[in-house]
């Protein structure tokens, strides 16, 4: 389970555009919490925790405890609105969590003893075709990384879905058979070009063409009726 992410937020008097405007200008993120059968609550927040929580991938897999007047409401993340130009934050949802909730979330994939495949000490080459995963989970059950052992991974080998070891209660959105890491032969380096020697280029008795002999005899009674 992760850790849980600390942040402080101010309750907003209204919705509107106009109020949005004026809550960035401050500094400050407008977000909503809602979820949770109850209703929606209009908050703002600081934009620097939200632009490190980002930045570092946890904000959508890590819950947060978030303080408005005195008051702790556990909440996760779900979508984040950036500027089209600056990148930055500019809307938050936060869904509020209960003891029951579950959601799905992509987690980080970790491949761990890499060092004793033996397909990678044949020369093989590691190939992820996921870095993440999607799973479902309770909400305060989200684990922090997805760890794949792949000691024992041979030459011209996977690891599947099914082949994972998840975390009580963790299950993947994908399906079973689902590749997630592979190791094959290194792949032949690019295909030289062939070079042909004047032995191998078949000689004919043809004559050289004149640039300036007419081509048939056509274009030579052309040429004497002009």
């Amino acid at each position: 389970m992760s850790t849980h992410i600390l942040m402080t937020a101010a309750l907003r008097d209204r919705a509107g555009k106009g109020n949005a405007r004026a809550t960035r200008r401050s500094g400050q993120v407008p977000a909503v919490i809602y979820g949770d059968n109850k209703p929606p609550v209009l908050i703002s927040i600081e934009n620097m925790p939200i632009i490190k929580a980002l930045h570092s991938g946890s904000l959508f897999t890590h819950l947060c405890d978030l303080t408005i007047d005195g008051q702790n409401h556990l909440v996760l993340a779900r979508d984040v609105q950036l500027h089209p130009v600056k990148d930055t934050p500019i809307h938050v949802d936060f869904l509020r969590v209960g003891e029951k909730t579950v959601v799905t979330v992509e987690v980080p994939l970790h491949v761990i003893n890499d060092d004793k495949a033996p397909g990678l000490k044949a020369g093989g080459v590691l190939t992820l075709s996921h870095h993440t995963l999607e799973v479902s989970c309770r909400a305060d059950r989200i684990p922090e990384s997805i760890d794949i052992d792949i000691s024992a991974l041979e030459m011209n080998s996977s690891i599947k879905i099914e082949d994972i070891k998840f975390p009580a209660n963790v299950k993947s959105t994908l399906d079973p058979h689902t590749s997630v890491v592979s190791i094959t032969p290194p792949s032949e380096e690019g295909d030289v070009e062939e070079i042909i020697s004047p032995a191998d280029v078949e000689v004919t008795n043809q004559k050289p063409v004149d640039a300036n002999a007419p081509t048939s005899t056509k274009d030579t009674k052309d040429k004497d009726k002009k």
